[in-house]
Order: structure tokens, then C-alpha cells, then sequence
């Protein structure tokens, strides 16, 4: 076979592959028993049609379409692993010639990753935030701890800010009433403004069995955006109790005796959280730093790609969330062109990432072992909440290995640039990443991991876990890796 590459501009290739007829032996020999699987000749039963039969019956041609869709898969890859070149997506295959008996030949474009060095990152310097925890913090936590233990009671009042009333809410549009804009027995905190503009202004001053009518903005169903007149109908008014900050909470709300030692607590778990962040926010400041030294083209292909998979990933959150695209771009005060503009951005920078941190692993020679694709496996499951076998079978099954491993890699390789990094935090003081990356995985059993060139904690380590997932396909780590090295 005889492979000759074109460039046709930094990030695509056009392959050109010569295959002697002969190499088709094999996918014709397949292609004349399927075939003879399937046709239904006098005399022969199925599968014992003899060739020269199917060649007047079916036609040559069929046969050897049959051969040459078996065998591109195969000869691609083959030319792509002699060419030495990191292939990215699908290529585009064109068959040029298909002399019976005598030659094949095909065209195969597609994108690679582009060729370069990535530069020296020693003495490479970044400030992260300071790991504090102030006492508003812990208070605030506290708080939110008093909110969930809080009682309701009635109130023989009219409504203020900050009471709890069940309401009916009744919309008429020209006289007409918009059903799935009406409802009853619905409960709201009045001041929270989350629900209908003017719904909390009209609220204030009712009692029970009172109500108000007032003009609003429907801000969902068939007739959102629509001016409605709106009544409201009081039927309870409750205030919120607060349970005491004393010893007799801490004891309701944890396993504490003592208001104090909840504090501390509160206190000792805020400082861990900060601390998980400052480390994810060295990790990303550290790759930043890196990108900001080189200059690369990318696949405009690949970053369109990501650019999707970035708004679909957006969609279902927004979906699960019951809001509409325009609602988020409303309340992040974006208009459509800027936030289109900034997942642009964002692609570009993630999948630039993610080219130089594969060929950092290329340059620094980083492997896969099998004990760090069993612990990967673990932590993903623990996050999912699904068994680490479980977990292992499906990534076999679906042919994930390639891109899990493409994953561990990357997370080596932002380890190793981090390793090379000096960090300090806002006041001036050194980090020692190794050191509180030790700290946090004796303190809690988690660690950090690295997610399209941005740090984040993942789930705790549990050793039952680790035990299950040891039988996992680990010893097809090092398939996956040349699997890898030919396809990103």
C-alpha cells in the first residue's frame, strides 16, 4: 500500500492510498459469502451459491462495492498510522479508481491536529484567591441551615415582605381568561419577586380571603409577553419562625452538642471548599498562562463542533430548568450576538486546550497505567451513582477506552504544568500545590481533575469501589491508547 499526504492548510490533509488489488482478497472472499447468505438460487441452498453464479446474477460490481466498504475502514487506518499524523473526526472518502484485478485507490480528507512544540513552562507565575473563610460566610451558612428548620404559623394580619401566603391567581386577557396562566392553592413568599412582575407590590397589605387585581407581563405559556390583568386572591398569610442559634439546634440540625462546634464545623468545611478552589483555580490559571504562549490554528470544523455540543449542553439545562433561552439571556443582561460570541470564544480556547495538552503528554512520553484508568472509572461512577463495573462494561461496550484515556492523559499533563507553575495567592503568599493536593485527598478522599483544561473536584474515593472497578477493562487500556494516538 502507498500513502502520500497533501497538506491543504495546517489543520486538514488530503491522503492519497494505492492498494495493490491483491490486498482485496480478503474483503472479496467475505463480501462472496454474504452475499451467497442472502441470494436465493435454484439448486444452492444459502451460502453455498459458488462465486461465478453471483457474479451473473448479483453483478461484479456489487461485489466489489461490498469488498471496498469492508476494507476502507482498515486501510484508512493504516494509512493514517504510517502517515504519523493525529486525526481529528471523520474524514471525507472519495473511491478515485477501482481497476478489477489491478489497483484501488481513495481519497480520504481530514482534520488534524496541528504540528508544534509546546514551549518551556518553567518560572510561569499565577495569583489565585486567598483561602479564607470570613465569619460572614459562616454565618451565612448557618443561616441557610436555620431556613430549612424554619416553621411556618398563621398570621391574623394583613401580608408583609418576608410571609409565606397561598394564593389563586386568576389572568384575563380581553375579558378572556388564560388557562395555563391562572392557578390556586399556590404557595409564594411575598418580597422574593420570583414569580410575575407586581404579583409582590399587589400582595402586600392583603389578608386572607382578599384580593387585587393589577396589570402584569405574562411571562409564560402560549400568550407570554402579553399584558394581562391579573387578580389575586388571598387565602392564608403565615410568617416564618426561625428556631434560636443555641445549643438546642446545633443538636437538631447535626450531630453536635454545642452551637460552637457547629460553627467550627461550618468553619472546618468552608475552609476544605476554599481550598478545593483555590487548587482548581491554580489548575486553570496554569493552563491559561501555557495557552497564552502559543499560537496555533485550529479546525474551524472541531471548534464549530464544540460550539454545538456547548449550546445543546445549554439547552437541556435550561429545559430541566423550565426556562427559555431568551429568560437566561435576560437575566445574565447579554443580548443574543454577545453570547454567541463569548461560546465562540470559550470553544476556541477548550479545544486549543486540549490540543496542547495532548502533545504535552506526546513530548513528555505520559502513559495510561492501569491502576490510574481504574481509579477514573471509580470517581465517574460515584458521580453518576452507578457501580464502578456497571460503569466499566458500558465505557467497553461503547467503545469509550479511547477517549477515556485521552482524558487521564490531559489531566497528567495539566498536573505536570501545574508541577512547573509558581502559585501564590492575592496576598503575596507561595503555594505549594503538591502539598495541599495531598492535604485535601488525606482531609476528604477527593481529588482534582482536569475537564476540557479546567479543574474540579470530583466524588470521594471509596476502597470497595476501587476494589470493583480493579476488574475493570483495564487491560485494554493500551489498545485504546494506539486507538488514541490515531484518532482524537
Amino acid at each position: 500500500m502507498k500513502t502520500d499526504v497533501e497538506e491543504l492548510t495546517p489543520t486538514r490533509v488530503k491522503l492519497t492510498v494505492e492498494v495493490p488489488f491483491d490486498e482485496l482478497k480478503p474483503n472479496l472472499d467475505k463480501a462472496y459469502k454474504e452475499i451467497s447468505q442472502q441470494v436465493r438460487i435454484k439448486g444452492f441452498r444459502p451460502g453455498k451459491v459458488p462465486a461465478p453464479l453471483i457474479d451473473k446474477y448479483v453483478g461484479r460490481g456489487a461485489v466489489l462495492q461490498e469488498a471496498v466498504n469492508d476494507a476502507l475502514p482498515e486501510l484508512y487506518g493504516r494509512a493514517v498510522e504510517e502517515s504519523e499524523i493525529f486525526v481529528l473526526g471523520q474524514p471525507d472518502v472519495e473511491v478515485t479508481e477501482l481497476d478489477d484485478g489491478t489497483q484501488f485507490a481513495f481519497t480520504a480528507e481530514v482534520d488534524i491536529r496541528p504540528k508544534f512544540e509546546v514551549p518551556d513552562y518553567d518560572g510561569l507565575e499565577v495569583v489565585v484567591d486567598d483561602a479564607e473563610v470570613t465569619d460572614e460566610q459562616v454565618d451565612e451558612t448557618i443561616g441557610n441551615l436555620r431556613e430549612r428548620f424554619a416553621s411556618l404559623t398563621n398570621a391574623e394580619r394583613a401580608a408583609e415582605e418576608g410571609d409565606f401566603v397561598t394564593i389563586d391567581l386568576v389572568a384575563k386577557i380581553d375579558g378572556e381568561e388564560v388557562e395555563d396562566a391562572s392557578t390556586s392553592g399556590y404557595s409564594y413568599e411575598v418580597g422574593s419577586k420570583s414569580a410575575i412582575e407586581g404579583l409582590d407590590e399587589a400582595l402586600v397589605g392583603l389578608s386572607a380571603e382578599e384580593d387585587k387585581t393589577f396589570t402584569g407581563t405574562l411571562v409564560g405559556g402560549e400568550r407570554a409577553g402579553e399584558e394581562a390583568e391579573i387578580t389575586v386572591t388571598v387565602q392564608s398569610v403565615k410568617v416564618k419562625n426561625l428556631p434560636e442559634l443555641d445549643d438546642e439546634f446545633a443538636q437538631l440540625a447535626s450531630e453536635f452538642d454545642t452551637i460552637d462546634e457547629l460553627r467550627d464545623d461550618v468553619r472546618a468545611r468552608l475552609g476544605r471548599q476554599v481550598k478545593m478552589q483555590q487548587l482548581s483555580e491554580a489548575r486553570d490559571k496554569a493552563l491559561e498562562a501555557l495557552l497564552e504562549k502559543v499560537d496555533i490554528p485550529l479546525p474551524e470544523k472541531i471548534v464549530e463542533e464544540e460550539v454545538g455540543r456547548r449550546n445543546q449542553q445549554l439547552e437541556q439545562q435550561l429545559q430541566m430548568a423550565g426556562m427559555t433561552k431568551e429568560d437566561y439571556l435576560s437575566g445574565e443582561e447579554k443580548t443574543e450576538e454577545e453570547f454567541d460570541t463569548e461560546v465562540a470564544d470559550a470553544a476556541r480556547l477548550a479545544v486549543k486546550g486540549g490540543f496542547v495538552l495532548d502533545q504535552l503528554a506526546v513530548q513528555e512520553e505520559l502513559n495510561v497505567e492501569n491502576e490510574e484508568l481504574s481509579e477514573y472509572v471509580v470517581t465517574q461512577a460515584m458521580q453518576m451513582g452507578v457501580q464502578p463495573q456497571q460503569l466499566a462494561e458500558y465505557l467497553t461496550q461503547n467503545n469509550q477506552l479511547p477517549a477515556i484515556v485521552s482524558e487521564v492523559l490531559r489531566n497528567k499533563a495539566l498536573n505536570l504544568i501545574v508541577e512547573h507553575v509558581t502559585v501564590k495567592d492575592e496576598s503575596g503568599n507561595e503555594i505549594d500545590v503538591d502539598a495541599l493536593q495531598r492535604e485535601l485527598n488525606g482531609e476528604t478522599g477527593e481529588t482534582v481533575q482536569a475537564e476540557e483544561g479546567a479543574g474540579e473536584p470530583a466524588a470521594e474515593k471509596s476502597e470497595d469501589a476501587e476494589d470493583a472497578a480493579a476488574e475493570a477493562p483495564a487491560a485494554e487500556a493500551k489498545d485504546a491508547k494506539d486507538a488514541q494516538d490515531k484518532d482524537a
